[in-house]
């Protein structure tokens, strides 16, 4: 501990430990039976009720500042300057007399942007969290630090919604005039970092003139640089950590009105679900000292269980960036010539790759599609099309044609190539089909960042006849039937009837951008006709 104050925040306790090392918080946790040390060396923690994010109990405060700016509705929810400020004197009084652990850091790689964060925790794994995931100060840098915004983290503050004006007693809220995160009733660290994401996606749009986007990115010896949409587990931080490729970032990242892309944070957050050293060598040997893993299965000798999802299928690892020995230095690339739209097709029918028009890109980008599986049920379980705006929707304040619109703009300056790949299923749906192999992405991505998939013409490409988008005949290192989804299915009936059905979903969750999208856009989309 030492004589750093909090009085700023109303915040009165003696007990404030500041920028504490990785080594410290580990230990601390371990000592106050908050969690185990893994057998690889890492933290293995339980984040409690919440084991993922609650985008229901995700708040902004309407106030001069967003009133007019923000797109209100079920993803951006309203919540008053009164209320929050009230809730804020609860939190600050609950924490008064506590353990509280303080790190400043800053997020965006690039100094034109750089936004100093002070982040403020309950609990030692929560700091040792921030101190992974953001960027962090050399020490010279903090003698001088001044805090732009603040991150109060409180888990195991329980609000009252029948006074507190949230949806049940945990919340994640936003106050662009006070510059405040307040998170609380959740242990989930993604809510930390989500903030500042939600935050950034606010202010670099609409004072920075720079698109801020939901991807990975890495680049290649050649300095291309290749951005990688997904929502989550369609392969963002997969894909992008290539030993062939330097990795600049794997989830969040700025395009500059300079042509430039940089990484938001300092380290990765990654699923760990069925993770082997086989499939994923390079996650697999970030796990070590300093990183922390979330709620998995230890057993007694500390060797983790990653196939258990007894606790939850959203099973995660931080570490720092510099946990990948191939990384970009600084998380800063050039000159964006692929950009690829990830998405784990659960219906089985999207090509495992092809190539987008720019009016099917701007299209595709809005709908943000993916598919989620239900819970394993007798006989085969109906996959449920997913669709969130920009590929993060539950990040994003303003409306998502301000960001796709950006996005367009950003691509054809480029001429960057557009390409969306499937991740999913193959061979029919989740149930009947079998996942997509990792060996197949991997060559059809390297296939599109040399070239070697060819120019976009009738003799090098196939055009669905549901979707209309571009399909290669043949790729390097992929057998041919296998990027023909009808081909793999054997059932030209069946096919259809899911690919129309898959369709006409995306043409329904484009009806609430319509008014919004340009014709260009819209004519992005499915081929037009029912089924």
């Amino acid at each position: 501990m030492n004589s750093f104050s909090l009085k700023e925040y109303g915040l009165e306790t003696n007990k404030i430990f500041y920028q504490l090392d990785p080594e410290q918080l580990h230990q601390m946790t371990i000592e106050r039976g908050m969690g185990r040390e893994a057998s690889n060396g890492a933290l293995a923690v339980n984040t409690g009720e919440f084991t993922g994010r609650s985008p229901m109990d995700r708040f902004i405060v309407k106030d001069d500042i967003t009133k007019d700016k923000v797109w209100w509705g079920n993803i951006n929810i309203p919540f008053t300057p009164e209320k929050f400020n009230s809730l804020y004197k609860k939190v600050i009084t609950y924490l008064k007399d506590k353990e509280i652990f303080v790190r400043d850091c800053y997020a965006c790689a690039d100094s034109n942007y750089q936004l100093n964060l002070r982040v403020i925790n309950e609990y030692p794994w929560s700091n040792l969290f921030a101190h992974n995931m953001f960027l962090r100060p050399q020490e010279k840098e903090l003698a001088n630090f001044e805090p732009e915004w603040t991150v109060i983290n409180a888990p195991g503050f329980m609000a009252d919604s029948d006074i507190d004006g949230t949806r049940q007693h945990n919340f994640a809220i936003l106050n662009f005039t006070r510059k405040i995160a307040l998170i609380g009733g959740t242990g989930y660290t993604g809510e930390i970092k989500k903030g500042i994401f939600s935050a950034l996606n606010f202010i670099l749009p609409m004072y920075k003139n720079t698109l801020p986007m939901h991807c990975s990115a890495n680049v290649g010896k050649k300095g291309d640089t290749a951005l990688f949409f997904g929502l989550s587990g369609t392969g963002k931080t997969t894909l992008s950590t290539d030993p062939f490729r330097k990795l600049i970032g794997d989830d969040e990242h700025g395009w500059t009105k300079e042509n430039t892309v940089f990484n938001f944070e300092g380290g990765c957050y990654a699923k760990v679900i069925n993770l082997s050293a086989e499939k994923e060598p390079e996650i697999y040997a970030a796990i070590k000292k300093g990183a922390i893993l979330e709620n998995v299965i230890i057993d007694s000798e500390g060797k983790v269980d990653y196939d258990n999802t007894s606790i939850t299928q959203n099973t995660r690892v931080s570490y720092p960036i510099d946990h990948i020995s191939n990384i970009k230095r600084p998380s800063i690339g050039e000159d964006p010539k692929n950009i690829f739209f990830l998405t784990a097709d659960a219906f089985g029918v999207l090509p495992p790759i092809s190539k987008l028009t720019p009016s099917q890109a701007a299209y595709h980008f809005m709908s943000g599609y993916t598919a989620k599986v239900a819970g394993t049920e007798a006989g085969v379980v109906e996959p449920v099309p997913s669709f969130s705006a920009c590929f993060g929707a539950p990040f994003m304040p303003l409306h998502p044609a301000e960001y796709a619109e950006a996005l367009s703009r950003k691509m054809k300056e480029s001429q960057v190539n557009v390409w969306l790949v499937n991740t999913g299923w193959t061979g029919g749906p989740y149930g009947v089909g079998t996942r997509m192999k990792l060996k197949y992405t991997r060559a059809m991505i390297r296939a599109a960042l040399s070239g070697e998939l060819g120019l976009y013409t009738y003799d090098t490409y196939h055009i669905h006849s549901v979707f209309g988008v571009a399909q290669p005949r043949t790729c390097p290192g992929v057998p041919t039937d296998v990027l023909s989804p009808r081909a793999t299915w054997n059932n030209d009936k069946a096919y259809y009837d899911t690919a129309f059905k898959l369709s006409n979903a995306f043409r329904e969750n484009f009806k609430k951008f319509e008014s919004f999208a340009s014709e260009e856009i819209r004519r992005g989309g499915p081929q037009r006709y029912n089924y």
